[in-house]
């Protein structure tokens, strides 16, 4: 899993929906330096977590799922 991708990801729909990062992770029950380790990138997610954000935020797993990568080839 690609940390940085889906850290910006989660940054991204957090916002979106309205969340502060103490907002969010008030409702997960997590300390915002751990939210913010997430959406830098610097802390794996766990298949828990991105549950329980999927959930808070309202979209499903599949919505967080950075964009597979395609190599242009030339």
């Amino acid at each position: 899993m690609e940390t940085d991708q889906w850290g910006r990801r989660i940054r991204a729909f957090r916002k979106l929906k309205g969340f502060t990062q103490e907002g969010l992770a008030h409702q997960l029950g997590i300390s915002v330096s751990v939210l913010g380790e997430v959406e830098r990138g610097s802390r794996a997610l766990t298949d828990d977590l991105l549950k329980d954000i999927s959930e808070a935020l309202h979209i499903s797993t599949d919505e967080l799922r950075p964009p597979d990568k395609k190599i242009e080839r030339g």
